[in-house]
């Protein structure tokens, strides 16, 4: 049998697919919190919590036109670990994907499972053995309709999305309109610009890139999208951008609802900001706006990182079956399967959030090797068709590199122990992928990829 099972990756995301896959993905809990904690970096300053929003969505931005170029000159599934493979070797691209499935993208669905079932437990009282089950059950629902097929996984992506982006518009257009935070807005900027202001900035750069990580998954999809040369690059730019005003929004609805120093006091400035408005009934209301935030948040990350694994098998550096595309469904299923068998697993035993804690920050090592092969990919090929080119190289990828360092660098800085320990991790795969390689004798299987739609 050959690799793909008699099945091939069929093209059938469009424009609007990509747009509502990057935001779902991206829009989980963090813009219901972080933007608390930045406020209270910020010293409760007004100007400098909002230009760290702006400047961290503008390196996303940076980062997305990079991609954006890699994924029009080489519109394949796996996305980033196929950028990585081609630029700096199998080698590195391996040890993403292995971080990846082992915890980076399974944790991140076990982290969403779990709290999709604790905020239904806030309108529905659900004991802790229920609780486990609402969260098997979410993962096996979204399992089911990825198996389905990707125009089925990817309308329901759409729906979600787009009902979570209303909400968010419509929450911050109440905040603004009927907040009354303006009255004590205080100083706006930092009395002196001296190096603790730029210190607090960056350390609250931290928690807005996190709030910004998730628009690389939509890399993993380029290769079942139609016509990607053109609708790949416009998609993910257009996607990000949207991100940013999305977020400024939001942030000056708190604000408005809150002032600053309430904000900067705030654990839950979305839950405080809605309370400050609607009374008692705001909980509720957040808990279904934040629902249906996980539910797509956690879809997303179904939809595209199977199509990494997909891609390391067909490479020959994973499990063979995880290469095999459904002849009907045209969906990789083995690969769905396995992320959400081993999501669960780690949703139940509740190891993931150490996992985590200790690997995730090692993704944006990942995050910022994909920029930079734009170089190497520009020098060995410059001939090559590239229907898209990152506006403001090389200084484009530069600058989104170095916030990808300088986030590595401040975990590494601040917790060293677990930083070592994800590292620790991360290399680990490093004689798992010299067996899969003498194994599978580094032959990669042949991927076919039909232009036909799904039906």
């Amino acid at each position: 049998m050959s690799a793909t099972g008699g099945g091939s990756l069929r093209r059938t995301l469009g424009f609007g697919d990509l747009v509502l896959l990057t935001l779902g993905t991206v829009i989980g809990s963090g813009i219901f919190l972080v933007p608390g904690v930045v406020m209270k970096q910020s010293n409760g300053r007004l100007g400098l919590a909002l230009l760290v929003w702006i400047v961290g969505g503008v390196l996303s931005f940076l980062g997305a036109l990079t991609y954006a170029e890699l994924g029009a000159s080489r519109p394949d599934a796996g996305g980033l670990y196929t950028y990585i493979r081609d630029a700096f070797g199998p080698l590195p691209a391996f040890l993403y994907g292995w971080t990846s499935f082992l915890v980076i993208a399974s944790g991140s669905v076990a982290t969403l499972a779990v709290a999709f079932s604790s905020y239904l437990g806030q309108i529905v009282p659900l004991g802790p053995p229920m609780s486990k089950v609402i969260a098997l059950v979410m993962i096996a629902l979204i399992a089911a309709v990825n198996i389905r097929g990707t125009r089925a996984s990817a309308s329901m992506e759409n729906v979600a999305t787009g009902v979570k982006v209303a909400a968010l518009i419509i929450m911050a257009g109440a905040l603004i309109a009927v907040g009354r935070g303006w009255r004590d807005v205080g100083p706006i900027w930092p009395d002196t610009w001296n190096g603790s202001v730029f210190v607090a900035a960056g350390t609250a750069m931290i928690g807005v890139l996190w709030a910004y990580e998730g628009w690389q998954y939509v890399t993993f999809s380029a290769g079942e999208t139609r016509d990607p040369q053109r609708v790949f690059p416009r998609a993910i730019a257009l996607a990000t951008f949207a991100l940013v005003v999305l977020y400024v929004l939001a942030n000056v609805g708190y604000i408005a609802a809150l002032g600053p120093a309430t904000a900067a006091k705030s654990d839950h400035v979305a839950a405080d900001a809605m309370g400050a408005i609607l009374g008692s009934v705001s909980g509720k209301l957040l808990s279904v706006l934040v629902l249906v935030s996980i539910f797509s948040a956690t879809n997303g990350l179904m939809l595209t990182a199977p199509r990494l694994y997909f891609a390391m098998a067909r490479d020959g550096v994973f499990f063979e079956r995880l290469a095999r595309i459904s002849p009907t469904r045209g969906t990789p299923i083995a690969a769905i399967v396995s992320l959400a068998a081993w999501s669960a697993v780690l949703a139940l035993s509740g190891t993931f959030e150490q996992l985590l804690t200790y690997v995730v920050f090692a993704g944006w090592i990942f995050y910022g090797l994909g920029a930079l092969a734009v170089f190497p990919l520009r020098s060995r090929t410059p001939d090559a068709e590239r229907p898209f080119r990152a506006p403001g190289y090389p200084l484009t990828p530069l600058l989104f590199a170095a916030s990808a360092a300088m986030l590595v660098l401040n975990t590494m800085r601040e917790r060293p122990t677990q930083a070592l320990a994800g590292l620790g991790v991360v290399l680990l795969g490093t004689p798992v992928f010299y067996l899969w390689r003498a194994r599978s004798g580094a032959r990669p299987a042949a991927l076919a990829i039909s232009n036909q739609p799904e039906d």
